[in-house]
C-alpha cells in the first residue's frame, strides 16, 4: 500500500505553499504509515490525529487546533497549546482547561501572530471551517475581516529556520467542500492549495479486510485460495464505503455472526437492513416458466421477452457485470424501444411480478415531468442547504424504500439534459448522495429506459409523422429504432458514454401485427368475462360476429398499439354492455348472449338476448 494522494500532494507542496484546504472525505478514519518491528504498519486515525503526527514528523514545533465553538486546543499534546499562546501572545490556558475559547475576530489576530514568527516553526489546523460562516456568498463583517487577516497572513509566507534548512508557518482549513470558504479567500491565491481526501481506493480496502480478518473468518478455517477469492469479493463489493462504514461492518459481521463466506449478505444488511436476498430466494422453477407466464401478459414481442430473460436470468445467477471490474453496477441495464402500446410498460411490471411477486415492485418514472433544468433535484434530491434537501429526492427515497426492485424510465428521451449526468454515475457505479448526505444503492436494481425515438418525424412547426409503419419488416424496424437513438445520443445530445453504459441491451418491440391484434383482442375479451363471472356473477357469451366487428375496429387503430385496441374494446363493447346491464336492471346469475354490435345515430349498441 501506498501513500494516499493528498498525503503524497502535501509533501511535495508544505515548502511552498502557506495555505492548505483539504475537502472530501474528512470526517472519516485515514490510514496513517507508522514504523515497526515487521516494517511499516498502517494505524487508522480521524484526520485531526493525522496531521498531527504528519506535522510533527515535519519538524513544526507548535501545533494547535482551531474550531469556532472550542477555541484553540491540542488534545494530542495540551502543552502545545500554551506554546502557541506564548508566540501568538494570547496569555495562559487557565490550570485544568484544556482549550482557549476566543472570539472568531480575536482567533484570526492570535493565528496571525503566531503564523508571522520566526523562531518556532508552527501550524495552525482550522477544523469544522465550513462552519465560520452561514453563506460563503454573503458573510459578515467580522467574517470578512477574519477571513481577510489569515489571507494577509498567508500571503506574507514566514518561513522558520530549521535543521535541515527554512520551512514555512502553514495554515490548514479542514472543510466539507472548498466553496464552503469565501471564493477570493483561495481563488488566483499562489499560496493557496486544496487537496481532496477521496473515499479508500481498493488498496486500503485490501489492507482493512487483510488486517482484521480474524473478525470474518468466525473462527472457520478457509484454504489459501478460497479465502483470497473471498478478500477480493470483499474489495469490489465495499467499493465507495468509507473506513469507518468499513469498521462497521466489521463489527456487524462479528455480532451478527457472519462469516467471510457469506460476506454479500453482510453487506446487503448493511446497506439495506435486510440479510435475506430477494434474488437469491427466487425459485428456479418460477424462472423456468418465466416466458409463459411474461407472454400471458405480453402479446407478440417474443425477441423482447427472450432478450430481456436473458438479463434477468443472468441477474439472478448472480453473473451480472462479470466483465466489468465493478461489483456495484445494478443488476441489469435495459432499454426498451419501439412503437407506442406495444407492451414496454406492461413487459416492465410483468417482470417485477415474476421477481418479486407484485407488480408495484416496478416503480415507474414518467420522464415528460422531468424536463426542467432543476429536474435532477426533483428526481434525487436537492443539495445540502437549498430549500427542501432534507426531503430527498423521488428516485432517490424508492430505491432507499425497495432498494431490490425494476426502476422504471418511461420516455427518457424527454428528461433534461441535466439528468443524464445522474445516470451515468448510477449505471457506472450502482450508488449516488443524496441531498442528504446519504449513500443509496442501486446494485439490486434493475433499470429499464423506455423511448419512442426514431417512431415520428417532426417538422419545424411540431407537426409529427410516423418514420416506420407496420408493414416494414421486423428488422428493418431494429435498424432505424437503434439507428434514431444513437443519433439522439451522440449527436443531438452529445453524450455517447450514455451509449456505452448500456451496452448491447437495446431491446426493440415489433409493431402489434394483425395476428397478435387478434390474441390481445381474444385476451381482453376473456378478461372481461372472468371478471363478470367473479364480480357480478353474470356470464357472458359472445358470438363471432361481435368479435369479428371489433378485431376490424382494432386493427383499423393498430398504431396505437395494445392500448389502441383496449380502447376499441371500451367504446364498442364495455361501454354499451354497462349501458345495456343497467338499462335491464340485471341482477346475479345471468347469462347474456351478445350478438352483434350496432351504430344508430352514432350511437353503439349492444343486440344481446337474456338467457
Amino acid at each position: 500500500m501506498k501513500l494516499c494522494k493528498w498525503h503524497q500532494e502535501l509533501n511535495h507542496f508544505i515548502d511552498i505553499k502557506t495555505t492548505f484546504v483539504l475537502e472530501g472525505n474528512i470526517y472519516d478514519l485515514n490510514p496513517y504509515p507508522s514504523e515497526s518491528e515487521n516494517g511499516i504498519r498502517w494505524d487508522m486515525v480521524m484526520l485531526d490525529n493525522y496531521l498531527y503526527k504528519y506535522l510533527k514528523s515535519k519538524g513544526y514545533e507548535t501545533i494547535v487546533f482551531y474550531n469556532h465553538v472550542d477555541g484553540f486546543y491540542n488534545d494530542f499534546e495540551p502543552e502545545q497549546l500554551q506554546n502557541f499562546l506564548d508566540i501568538s501572545g494570547g496569555g495562559t490556558v487557565a490550570s485544568g482547561n484544556t482549550a482557549y475559547s476566543v472570539p472568531i475576530s480575536r482567533a484570526a489576530d492570535l493565528i496571525r501572530r503566531a503564523n508571522q514568527n520566526r523562531e518556532h516553526l508552527s501550524a495552525v489546523v482550522l477544523m469544522m471551517a465550513s462552519r465560520y460562516v452561514l453563506s460563503a456568498d454573503s458573510i459578515s463583517e467580522c467574517e470578512r475581516d477574519f477571513y481577510t487577516k489569515l489571507m494577509l497572513s498567508g500571503l506574507k509566507k514566514t518561513q522558520v529556520k530549521t535543521d535541515t534548512g527554512f520551512s514555512n508557518n502553514v495554515m490548514i482549513f479542514v472543510c466539507d467542500k472548498v466553496n464552503d470558504i469565501p471564493v477570493w479567500f483561495y481563488i488566483d491565491n499562489p499560496l493557496v492549495k486544496t487537496l481532496t481526501i477521496t473515499n479508500p481506493d481498493s488498496s486500503t480496502r485490501k489492507m482493512f479486510i487483510d488486517s482484521q480478518i480474524k473478525f470474518f473468518t468466525c473462527d472457520v478455517e478457509y484454504s489459501e485460495d478460497t479465502l483470497k477469492g473471498y478478500k477480493e469479493l470483499f474489495v469490489e463489493l465495499t467499493d465507495g464505503f468509507k473506513n469507518l462504514e468499513l469498521n462497521a461492518l466489521k463489527i456487524l459481521c462479528k455480532n451478527e455472526g457472519i462469516s467471510i463466506e457469506n460476506i454479500k449478505d453482510a453487506i446487503n444488511l448493511y446497506k439495506y437492513g435486510i440479510k435475506d436476498n430477494p434474488w437469491a430466494e427466487i425459485p428456479h422453477d418460477v424462472l423456468d416458466g418465466a416466458e409463459a407466464f411474461i407472454k400471458t401478459r405480453v402479446k407478440g414481442q417474443d425477441h423482447a421477452v427472450c432478450h430481456t430473460l436473458d438479463v434477468i436470468k443472468r441477474a439472478a445467477s448472480n453473473l451480472a457485470g462479470l466483465q466489468h471490474s465493478s461489483a456495484s453496477k445494478p443488476k441489469g441495464i435495459l432499454f426498451f424501444a419501439g412503437p407506442t402500446g406495444t407492451g414496454k410498460t406492461e413487459l416492465a411490471k410483468t417482470v417485477a411480478e415474476l421477481l418479486f411477486g407484485d407488480e408495484n415492485a416496478c416503480i415507474r418514472f414518467d420522464m415528460s415531468e422531468y424536463q426542467q433544468s432543476h429536474s435532477d433535484q426533483k428526481l434525487l434530491g436537492a443539495p445540502p442547504g437549498y430549500v427542501g434537501y432534507e426531503a430527498g429526492g423521488q428516485l432517490t427515497n424508492a430505491v432507499k424504500e425497495r432498494p431490490f426492485s425494476i426502476l422504471l424510465f418511461d420516455e427518457i428521451e424527454k428528461a433534461h439534459p441535466s439528468i443524464f449526468d445522474k445516470f451515468l454515475q448510477i449505471l457506472e457505479d450502482g450508488r449516488m448522495t443524496d441531498g442528504k448526505g446519504e449513500t443509496v444503492y442501486f446494485s439490486e436494481c434493475i433499470i429499464i429506459f423506455t423511448s419512442n425515438l426514431g417512431i415520428y418525424n417532426v417538422d419545424q412547426f411540431g407537426n409529427r409523422t410516423l418514420s416506420v409503419t407496420p408493414d416494414i419488416s421486423f428488422d428493418e424496424l431494429s435498424k432505424r429504432l437503434i439507428k434514431a437513438i444513437q443519433d439522439y445520443f451522440k449527436l443531438q445530445l452529445g453524450r455517447p458514454e450514455i451509449l456505452n453504459r448500456i451496452g448491447e441491451n437495446f431491446v426493440v418491440f415489433d409493431f402489434i401485427r394483425e395476428n397478435v391484434a387478434n390474441e390481445i383482442l381474444s385476451s381482453q375479451l376473456e378478461k372481461i368475462k372472468n371478471n363478470m363471472k367473479e364480480t357480478k356473477r353474470i356470464e357472458l357469451e359472445i358470438s363471432d360476429n361481435v368479435k369479428r366487428f371489433l378485431f376490424e375496429k382494432s386493427f383499423n387503430n393498430i398504431e396505437n398499439g395494445g392500448r389502441g385496441i383496449g380502447n376499441i374494446v371500451e367504446k364498442y363493447f364495455i361501454n354499451p354492455l354497462a349501458r345495456y346491464i343497467f338499462d335491464n336492471d340485471i341482477q346475479e346469475n345471468k347469462i347474456i348472449d351478445v350478438k352483434d354490435v350496432i351504430i344508430e345515430n352514432s350511437i353503439v349498441k349492444l343486440n344481446c338476448e337474456l338467457l
